[in-house]
């Protein structure tokens, strides 16, 4: 069982069981051995324990501040995420289609045009230019 780098209520925990199994009369030479933390940092442990520095209204305010601050920090990232949501929707709505979607190219695109003038001006598609038309 580690202390080291674990976050700080779980290290509590760890600490009280500590100091425990001292009051139980365990030495802090197998303390130390069975749970893989020097000895001098047990004795730091009991003396702010003595000291009474491990008070639970203490560290249940500790605790309550640190979850405070946990809450804002994943506040402001809502809010941050929210934002890029709505600039992505926006972004969105006005780009071009992907290139995957499917649109009339090529020699589709000049048969719809032709399509489009027979509906509406036959007579355009029979008529040639007028340099055309010029004598040779």
């Amino acid at each position: 069982m580690k202390a080291h780098g674990q976050t700080p209520h779980v290290q509590y925990r760890v600490q009280a069981l500590l100091i425990e199994e001292y009051l139980g009369g365990e030495p802090l030479h197998g303390l130390g051995k069975r749970h893989d933390l020097s000895r001098n940092l047990i004795r730091i442990w009991i003396t702010k324990f003595e000291a009474g520095e491990y008070d639970d209204e203490a560290h249940a305010a500790d605790l309550l501040q640190e979850h405070e601050a946990k809450v804002a920090a994943l506040e402001r990232l809502v809010g941050r995420q929210a934002l890029e949501i709505e600039f992505l929707k926006g972004a969105l709505k006005n780009a071009r289609p992907p290139r995957s979607v499917r649109t009339p190219t090529g020699r589709a695109r000049r048969a719809n045009r032709h399509r489009q003038i027979r509906c509406h001006d036959k007579s355009r598609l029979l008529r040639r230019p007028a340099r055309w038309r010029s004598g040779s």
